[in-house]
């Protein structure tokens, strides 16, 4: 689908799209086509329950009078209540209905409302970015598609005044979505197409975009000493990786901050197997990976000016006859050793070496990590937020806000040294489980061992990364949860400083 932005016209073909407050009162926009159309807008509003509220729309047919297809009119709410996420939503809920209509091309008409406080351009740069986020589709494995789910729209035209403000608006915002795009392919793809290494040649395509990448394969890894991240993929045929991407969007003397992702591209449990119902939908284990790959791409598709590391650990978790047994010791590169008590908990295992050697080589300002990484957070939070363990509470309260602001929400959970004595082992420094209560607590503590003085934040997005409904501007399936956080978190508090 293109996005173009133009100077108010009246269309005359295909869709247009306008909009009402909840006062029932029609934009200019549509005042204008209720005219040329007759009044027809009007007469279809007394005859339905359309009031102009948040999430209200109707489809018009246009008289042939009007030289339109249909007219589409959309509830806006109240005017004090329009923000970017609100605007996004419009977007998302304007590709819903007219996406894939068997309409080719459609005009969203803009305009001015009084008593809102953004501006206009700024409106409609949103409005075109949700209602592209709403148009991602993973259907690249379906060999007979529904003619009525197959998108139809090929123009998107969004009129309004100052349109080159919005063009300039969106661009970085298109960006970000190129980004989140990305993330989801990669967590809907299945494990045969996605494995450690495969998954390590779709990161080196951002080299295009100016990101160095660089891969590690078993050997070198085995020389650091990453028992912990090798123990994990040693009873699978693939080869375990990491992989290593620096955008320098700030200059050589400046620090950089680091995104840390747990990549399981498949997890069977290991020699701890999972049940087998359900099990399909471990494809997403590595949705942690997912996200920081999106991120890179988000960062450098809108040449960000910060410097950025990504590092992820990329493992198969396979139960063949040399796969890693519960009461494994294994040494990690920090030099600590770990009781496997349970190989189903491999994901902190990965991030153990990945952190440690993230936190050596870089001494990044910051690092925050995300994971699918325990059950216990969907019994917590569902898939309502995701959640949030850390050591600062600047970090803390800045993720939180970034959250609010792209409705990516996240909630903070205590650590301490309780639950922390609850990973000691008799026979190693730690073991890999705490028991059954506190899971993703301690899953946390674990993962703070490795980290030292480190600013640092672990978001588990066990419960978000897979959205099972519609949402607004997320399709059913993988959601990249943390890819427009985590860019917000930069431009907001990172970016240029």
């Amino acid at each position: 689908m293109k996005i173009v932005f133009a100077n108010p016209f009246m269309p005359s073909t295909g869709v247009a799209v306008v909009f009402a407050t909840d006062t029932g009162r029609f934009l200019t926009s549509a005042s204008k086509l209720d005219t040329a159309a007759k009044g027809a807008l009007t007469r279809a509003v007394k005859g339905s329950k359309f009031r102009g509220r948040k999430g209200q729309s109707l489809t018009v047919m246009a008289p042939a009078s009007a030289k339109l297809n249909r007219i589409l009119l959309v509830g806006l709410g109240k005017a004090k209540d329009i923000d970017e996420l609100a605007a996004q939503s419009v977007g998302g809920e304007i590709y819903t209905h007219i996406g894939s209509s068997g309409q080719t091309s459609a005009n969203v008409m803009v305009d001015e409302i009084d008593g809102v406080s953004m501006k206009t351009a700024e409106i409609a740069a949103n409005i075109a970015y949700g209602a592209r986020l709403r148009s991602y589709c993973f259907d690249k494995y379906l060999t007979k598609k529904r003619a009525e789910a197959q998108p139809s729209l090929k123009t998107l035209r969004i009129t309004c005044v100052r349109s080159l403000n919005a063009k300039s608006l969106f661009q970085p915002l298109n960006r970000v979505a190129d980004g989140i795009f990305m993330a989801r392919d990669l967590v809907s793809e299945p494990p045969n197409v996605i494995y450690p290494q495969s998954l390590a040649q779709r990161a080196r395509e951002l080299s295009k975009l100016g990101v160095k990448v660089e891969v590690l394969g078993e050997a070198k890894m085995r020389k650091l000493g990453m028992g912990a991240l090798l123990g994990v993929g040693q009873g699978s045929a693939r080869e375990s990786q990491m992989v290593i991407m620096r955008w320098n969007g700030a200059g050589k003397d400046s620090s950089p901050i680091a995104f840390v992702g747990k990549g399981v591209t498949f997890d069977t449990g290991g020699i701890s197997i999972k049940p087998a119902g359900g099990m399909e939908d471990m494809k997403w284990d590595m949705g942690g990976s997912g996200v920081v790959i999106g991120l890179m791409r988000a960062l450098a598709g809108r040449k960000a000016r910060v410097n950025v590391v990504g590092v992820v650990g990329l493992v198969e978790n396979m139960p063949d006859g040399n796969a890693q047994r519960p009461g494994d010791i294994v040494t990690s590169m920090s030099g600590q050793t770990i009781e496997v008590i349970n190989t189903d908990a491999e994901g902190r295992l990965v991030l153990a070496d990945a952190l440690h050697y993230t936190v050596e080589r870089f001494k990044p300002k910051f690092i925050v990590d995300l994971a699918t990484l325990t059950g216990a957070i969907i019994v917590s939070l569902a898939d309502q937020y995701a959640g949030l363990f850390t050591n600062n509470d600047t970090l803390c309260d800045r993720l939180l806000t970034a959250g609010i602001a792209v409705n990516e929400r996240l909630w903070r959970l205590p650590l301490g040294d309780g639950y922390d004595k609850m990973i000691n082992s008799d026979a190693a420094d730690m073991k890999n489980v705490g028991g059954r209560g506190g899971g993703s607590i301690t899953a946390a503590q674990f993962l703070q061992r490795f980290i030292g003085a480190t600013p640092w934040a672990h978001i588990d997005i066990a419960g978000v990364t897979w959205s099972k409904r519609n949402l607004d501007t997320v399709p059913k399936g993988g959601t990249a949860f943390g890819v427009r956080l985590l860019d917000r978190l930069v431009a907001d508090y990172y970016e240029g400083k």
